[in-house]
């Protein structure tokens, strides 16, 4: 915690007074451009990968960078995105997967989740990433990372406030995956369904 607490007077006195300006300007206005979901694994910073400013994404992490499909009722994540996309008028969704997911890892191997109910219980919602994947090991997790990403693409489309906006051209939905060890991204091409480097 002391080094949380040093990292706050830090970014007072070294990071803040650079940018008063961004900032107060963020203290009226809310105007991201992209809906960046990604995983919850502290490896993966959006800003940082993206080298956005503050304001410029609005970010969704959870465990697996899961989407649920769309269900009525109460849902923190469909309510992010009915927000992010509904309200703000994000441009581009990003769904974004990574190399090494500890989410895809356990599911890949079926083992692990015994003492972890919810965790167990989330990650149904990667069952169709799973049931599309038959390779093991490491091969194994990084096709299912990249089969998540198409699953929870799809999840996505099923949210009406994504369907409304795709209907008038008003949103447009990426899958990327990020390898932590070289910094590369790869690139879902929806027509071909592959991988691809992302284009600079």
């Amino acid at each position: 915690m002391k080094d949380l607490a040093e990292g706050i007077r830090q970014f007072q006195r070294e990071a803040f007074p650079g940018r008063a300006a961004l900032f107060d300007k963020l203290a009226t206005t809310h105007e991201p451009t992209a809906l960046f979901i990604g995983c919850s694994d502290a490896r993966v910073v959006p800003e940082l990968i993206t080298q956005r400013e503050p304001g410029e994404l609005f970010v969704i992490r959870t465990a697996g960078n899961l989407v649920p499909p769309y269900a009525p009722g109460a849902d923190g994540v469909a309510a992010s995105i009915e927000y992010a996309v509904g309200v703000l008028g994000v441009a581009d969704v990003i769904v974004c997967g990574h190399s090494a997911c500890g989410a895809m890892t356990a599911l890949a191997s079926g083992q692990g989740l015994d003492t972890l109910p919810a965790v167990a219980t989330w990650l149904r919602h990667a069952d169709a990433s799973k049931a599309r994947t038959d390779a093991t090991g490491a091969d194994g997790v990084a096709e299912l990372v990249r089969a998540n990403v198409r699953s929870q693409l799809a999840n996505l489309a099923t949210h009406p406030s994504v369907v409304r906006a795709l209907a008038r051209g008003a949103v447009r939905l990426h899958g990327w995956v990020y390898d932590i060890g070289s910094g590369s991204v790869e690139e879902l091409d929806a027509a071909s369904g592959r991988f691809t480097a992302l284009a600079a």
